[in-house]
């Protein structure tokens, strides 16, 4: 009798540990992806690690408790959700972004980057969104903007090796064409250390996107002169195509529930139009 209650009590315990496992295998089995993505084809199987810079609010920012908010964390876990994949983020500034991705650190990008076509020749992107540019003063500056020329001869801050950038360095180089005094543009890691240098009087003005500017307002942390210039798509990136094709699986069928436009719609933000479906554009990686 003791043997068989010992043996009973030991294979009980050997037995234990591997509950918790078979509950989350059952777990996994019960989840219908509405796109496959083979475990080899992420840095690692099962996890969606996707590279964020949390210092844009309200797309993406920290809160008082140290925890991710903003529509593109909500957006990231809907359609890792819709994958059944854990989702993972990767917090750090934008400039190392894209060389990351190619090494191969994580799966995507997903911090409201501007689709180019450069960027699209380096990774699977995937526009989810329309965006483009403001031009914000301090709120106390007696500068009049009322046309991208009257930043001639102005010092703009921006976040380097960004859309914004290049937009700015395409009108200052307009402007030299021109005959005019090109702009001066002071690059800074992050749009945080852009407003904080133009706090602190570094620049006369700053270029941001639109979203960031009406959030700043709001804030009278700046007062905007100059909205919606440049517009373009932003997107998602992705080192591997089929992860790509997946994730744009996922938003098709978040825009078809409604989830897409409802999540849009509470953060007041502009959706990627309607008439166009959600794909890789651009020929990705050669």
């Amino acid at each position: 009798m003791r043997y068989r209650t010992r043996l009973k009590l030991a294979l009980a315990l050997l037995a234990a540990p591997l509950l918790p496992f078979a509950a989350g295998e059952a777990r996994a089995q019960s989840c219908t992806p509405v796109a496959p993505v083979q475990p080899g084809q992420l840095v690692t199987p099962g996890k969606l690690q996707l590279a964020i810079n949390p210092t844009l609010p309200p797309q993406q920012f920290v809160d008082s408790r140290g925890e991710l908010q903003g529509i593109n964390i909500e957006l990231g876990k809907e359609i890792a959700k819709r994958l059944c994949l854990e989702l993972q983020f990767v917090r750090m500034d934008f400039p190392p972004m894209i060389p990351a991705l190619q090494a191969g650190r994580f799966d995507g990008i997903h911090t409201a980057m501007f689709w180019t076509e450069e960027r699209s020749k380096v990774a699977f992107m995937v526009p989810y969104a329309q965006q483009a540019i403001s031009v914000g003063l301090p709120p106390n500056s007696s500068l009049q903007v009322s046309t991208p020329d009257d930043l001639s001869g102005k010092a703009v801050v921006i976040e380097v090796n960004t859309y914004q950038e290049r937009w700015l360095r395409s009108v200052s180089d307009d402007l030299l064409r021109r005959g005019k005094a090109p702009i001066t543009i002071r690059g800074f890691a992050t749009a945080t250390e852009a407003m904080t240098a133009l706090r602190a009087g570094q620049g006369d003005a700053a270029a941001l996107l639109d979203y960031m500017a009406v959030d700043m307002t709001k804030r009278n942390m700046i007062r905007t002169v100059l909205f919606r210039l440049g517009g373009a798509p932003s997107a998602m990136a992705f080192r591997q195509r089929p992860v790509a094709e997946a994730v744009a699986v996922a938003l098709e069928a978040m825009r078809k529930d409604g989830t897409y436009g409802a999540l849009f719609d509470r953060y007041g933000l502009t959706p990627q139009p309607a008439d166009q479906p959600f794909a890789i554009r651009g020929p990705g990686p050669g």
